[in-house]
C-alpha cells in the first residue's frame, strides 16, 4: 500500500515527502527494471518521527507494484531491510545475498 502524501518526482529522480515546511526524500536510478536506491534524505527537524521509514515502506510497495528490482546503495536503506526482511523479494538477487537477505 503505498503512501498518498508521497509523490514521484521523476524528473528529480526522486520520491519526495513534504511535512511542515520541509521536504524528505529518497532519491534513485532507474535503469530498465531496477531501482538503484542512492540516498535517504530527512531535515534534521524531523529526524526520529519515522520519516525515513515511511518513505522506505512507500518506495518497496511502489518498487512491487510496477515490477522493479531494489538495489539498495543507501546505507539507511539497506539496514531497513535487513530489519525487514519480509521485503526481500523486492530486492535484485545480487543485494539479497549481499544484506544477507537470501
Amino acid at each position: 500500500m503505498t503512501d498518498a502524501s508521497i509523490r514521484d518526482n521523476t524528473q528529480a529522480h526522486r520520491y519526495e515527502l513534504p511535512v511542515d515546511e520541509e521536504l524528505a526524500v529518497v532519491t534513485y536510478n532507474l535503469s530498465g527494471q531496477n531501482l538503484m536506491i542512492t540516498e535517504t534524505l530527512v531535515p534534521e527537524a524531523l529526524e526520529g518521527q519515522g520519516i525515513a521509514s515511511r518513505l522506505v515502506k512507500h518506495v518497496l510497495h511502489d518498487a512491487r507494484d510496477r515490477g522493479l528490482f531494489i538495489l539498495p546503495v543507501c546505507p539507511f536503506f539497506s539496514a531497513y531491510l535487513q530489519k525487514h526482511t519480509e521485503h526481500a523479494d523486492v530486492v535484485h538477487p545480487t543485494y539479497r545475498q549481499i544484506l544477507g537477505l537470501d
